[in-house]
């Protein structure tokens, strides 16, 4: 139940994120919404690994954190017809810290608890955001009762 409690507070904050990804708002209240879903949860994102822009290259500004200061709150570049963003929520049940393995390659939670990492690449349009790899939810709120908050 907590695997399952956690995949699907991801899920939801994505898919908040994505409703977030219209022309004309800002980055920084799409990255924003990340954060203030899963806190709900008690979970906390990692901030080390960041969502992206999409074009020519695969990694491409903007970075789309997900976080944002409480201050800086409808600031940042506004979203424009085009655009696509690789939206990547990596939440962890516990701490935020993050190190990567020996391997170099290898990424775990620094207090070792579970973490869970989404991603959509969305193409912001003059109208709804168009997601481009869209796919069933994996977790429904059916299969793991109530969420207490």
């Amino acid at each position: 139940p907590d695997t399952l409690r956690l995949m699907y507070a991801t899920e939801e904050s994505l898919e908040i994120a994505i409703s977030q990804a219209y022309a004309g708002n800002r980055l920084a209240d799409l990255c924003a919404s990340v954060e203030n879903c899963v806190r709900q949860y008690g979970y906390s994102v990692v901030k080390e690994m960041v969502g992206h822009g999409v074009g020519r290259d695969l990694h491409e500004e903007p970075q789309v954190p997900n976080y944002w200061d409480r201050f800086s709150m409808g600031t940042g570049p506004k979203l424009a017809p085009g655009m696509i963003l690789a939206i990547e929520p990596m939440i962890n049940a516990g701490i935020s810290d993050i190190e990567i393995l020996s391997d170099h390659w290898t990424v775990v939670t620094k207090d070792r608890a579970m973490s869970a990492h989404y991603e959509h690449t969305v193409l912001i349009t003059e109208g709804a955001p168009e997601i481009l790899t869209p796919r069933p939810r994996l977790v429904s709120r059916e299969m793991i009762g109530s969420l207490p908050r």
